[in-house]
């Protein structure tokens, strides 16, 4: 069972799987726009919203937000970070962060698999979680970093090693925010 289970209390329909994955890839557009300072590079929520997708909504739903969420920024909504700024559309998914982006799906999808197995009902286990799910991104995201600047060029250096650190804490954050979701339902005999 994952929280968006426990909240529907019932078999949920079409209209509130739609309305769910519409304001969830909403809530990641969001995301997008939110950069806390931070060293070395400012970080912004973007994987937390992915990761947080998958542990409170489950696989699937998680899979549809994220995957309207590409398709928005495909049509050219500025959804992404650094949008309009950076480009929009295919042509920013084609840059160097567009490895990333496709990486958010798995990662979407792992995160809601292990929900699903109650990973998020405990701090240890929503922190494991969280950090599976984040290091699922890096698969093709370095893929592709290499790919679009260079193998020769030091491929961690620049899409690793910068962002390891702010993924700790993001990891943190869930395995304290999650655990907290569950106890608070539970306390009113939700779950």
């Amino acid at each position: 069972m994952t929280l968006f289970h426990a909240l529907a209390r019932r078999e949920s329909g079409f209209a509130l799987n739609a309305a769910t994955v519409v304001v969830s890839s909403l809530l990641l557009a969001l995301s997008a726009r939110i950069s806390v300072p931070f060293y070395p590079v400012p970080l912004t929520m973007q994987t937390f919203v992915v990761i947080g997708l998958g542990l409170a909504l489950g696989p699937w739903r998680a899979a549809a937000a994220v995957l309207l969420y590409l398709v928005e920024g495909a049509a050219g909504l500025p959804v992404f970070a650094g949008t309009p700024e950076k480009g929009i559309g295919i042509a920013y998914m084609m840059g160097p962060t567009g490895g990333y982006l496709v990486g958010y799906l798995p990662a979407a999808l792992l995160g809601g698999w292990l929900a699903m197995r109650g990973w998020d009902r405990n701090p240890l286990s929503a922190m494991a979680a969280a950090l599976l799910a984040g290091a699922v991104i890096y698969v093709p995201g370095l893929l592709w970093l290499g790919t679009v600047i260079g193998f020769d060029k030091p491929v961690l250096a620049f899409g690793l090693y910068p962002f390891v650190f702010g993924d700790i804490c993001k990891a943190l954050l869930a395995a304290i925010t999650f655990p907290a979701a569950w106890k608070w339902l539970s306390a009113r005999g939700a779950n």
